[in-house]
């Protein structure tokens, strides 16, 4: 049942890819939402709850070169329903339980494995597949649209749940949303057994040596570490920020999230259809660079609803529009064979950044009682960023045996 008798088509792929992306990127993107009700309820100070993502973030980014591998090998379908079953358990360990050391770990182990089986990683090797190496590129870009459109989505749904059925409640339902749409949508992502040819192939592990022997591959590890800090802390950390500083309506930080999200459904798309016919590299270091201006000018401008809902906006165009093109970079240089595993530990990277940009920021409110240390951190990463990315080499890697690509 979980292996296709033919070919899938570039548009059922796109489709069933993107209602799974739409749901895990959405439901997590505002976990956010509940950073002070879930502290207020068990009387946590903010850096338990921040550390519970930080860990989540984390494994996400452990776990997510071996669901790429399983993805590879044995099919992105069979990997969606075991993350689409451990997303559902997550959500429920998260409202059910109340000591502190057990949420931190089953959220972060939880959420994080359903994430790497659920999210780019996985999806992005059956997307690579199936595209044509002419529309590969713009195909990224329609997937990373597609979770920015869970972003704009569940944005305001999140918020209204919390405040519907309590952020106990809202984590139940989400659990049951999760289960009845990614299920039925992993039928979609069924492929064919990989044909084997003669002649020497190349091996996992022969494909994760060469990766990490290959400077340009490095260069794309460093950059996206980058994006995992400024993404995560911005959108964990956000709506207490805003809070902080006086801005109670809580309206205004769920209309800058959903903006971001609108935004970047534009901006991913858009990434994509410029990464097919311009250097990838070039957009990838304008986008950190654009960045780290955009944060700057945040900071320095007076605080009111509309220079959130201008930085939102901004921000939102360059949010996930780095992934079409990172994924685009790796899959021109290897061949996408074994693309969700490198994807995989590429997104590792982003990962760790993750961690520590949502933790730090907990920490460093814990100890300063404000965020403007990790303000300055995510600027200055973004300028180390755009230089890194300049140096890369896009083209096909040369290999004495080549590798099915």
């Amino acid at each position: 049942m979980l292996t296709a008798t033919r070919p899938p088509q570039l548009k059922t792929v796109l489709i069933a890819g993107g209602v799974v992306l739409t749901m895990a990127m959405g439901v997590r993107h505002g976990f956010g939402f509940w950073l002070q009700p879930i502290s207020q309820a068990h009387g946590w100070t903010r850096e338990t709850y921040s550390l519970a993502l930080a860990l989540q973030n984390l494994m996400w980014g452990v776990f997510g070169p071996f669901a790429g591998m399983a993805a590879d090998r044995f099919g992105t379908a069979r990997v969606v329903i075991v993350g689409a079953l451990l997303y559902v358990a997550g959500l429920v360990w998260m409202a059910a339980v109340s000591n502190p050391t057990a949420f931190v770990l089953g959220t972060g182990l939880l959420i994080g494995a359903a994430l790497a089986c659920t999210a780019f990683g996985a999806i992005s090797g059956i997307v690579g597949r199936t595209a044509p190496e002419s529309r590969r590129s713009w195909a990224f870009g329609i997937s990373s649209a597609a979770s920015s459109f869970g972003q704009f989505v569940m944005m305001p749904i999140e918020q209204q749940l919390i405040s519907a059925a309590g952020w106990q409640g809202a984590f139940y339902v989400l659990a049951a949303l999760v289960a009845l749409l990614m299920l039925p949508m992993a039928f979609g992502l069924r492929e064919m057994p990989a044909e084997k040819t003669s002649g020497p192939q190349q091996s996992i592990w022969e494909a994760t040596r060469e990766a990490f022997a290959y400077r340009p591959f490095l260069l794309l590890v460093a950059g996206y570490f980058v994006c995992g800090f400024q993404l995560v802390f911005i959108g964990v950390h956000m709506p207490a920020y805003l809070k902080d500083k006086g801005m109670t309506d809580p309206s205004v930080a769920v209309m800058a999230l959903a903006l971001i999200g609108l935004f970047n459904i534009f901006g991913s798309y858009y990434a994509g259809k410029l990464g097919g016919f311009l250097p990838k590299r070039y957009l990838l270091s304008s986008i950190y660079f654009t960045r780290a201006i955009v944060i700057a000018l945040f900071l320095l401008a007076p605080l009111t609803s509309w220079s959130v809902y201008v930085f939102a906006c901004a921000m939102g165009l360059l949010w996930l529009s780095t992934v079409p093109l990172t994924n685009g970079v790796i899959a021109g240089i290897f061949g996408v064979k074994y693309l969700s595993m490198l994807s995989g530990f590429v997104f590792f990277s982003h990962q760790v950044g993750s961690f520590l940009g949502v933790w730090l920021g907990g920490y460093m409110f814990t100890r300063d009682g404000n965020y403007n240390t990790v303000w300055i951190i995510t600027i200055a990463l973004g300028v180390f960023a755009a230089l890194v990315n300049l140096p890369i080499n896009e083209k096909a890697i040369e290999r004495r045996q080549p590798a099915l690509a």
